[in-house]
């Protein structure tokens, strides 16, 4: 794996890519079930978290859920 870079809510992010969105999750301490992700443009269901690989230059929305009301 190299180090390369995606860029995660308008801010350049090192990974070791080729990497599954869920360990880049993981990575930047974001549990995987607590956020809706986007992956250029697409919503990505959080079944697809484990099998979807990042490459450089992606570029992803990272929302958090929060509970409450």
């Amino acid at each position: 794996m190299d180090v390369l870079y995606v860029t995660a809510n308008g801010e350049k992010r090192a990974a070791a890519l080729p990497c599954s969105l869920e360990s880049f999750l993981e990575s930047q301490g974001l549990r995987p079930r607590s956020v809706v992700v986007e992956l250029n443009g697409e919503a990505i269901a959080p079944s697809e978290f484990t099998t979807r690989k990042l490459q450089s230059g992606d570029r992803l929305e990272i929302v958090r859920i929060v509970a409450g009301g």
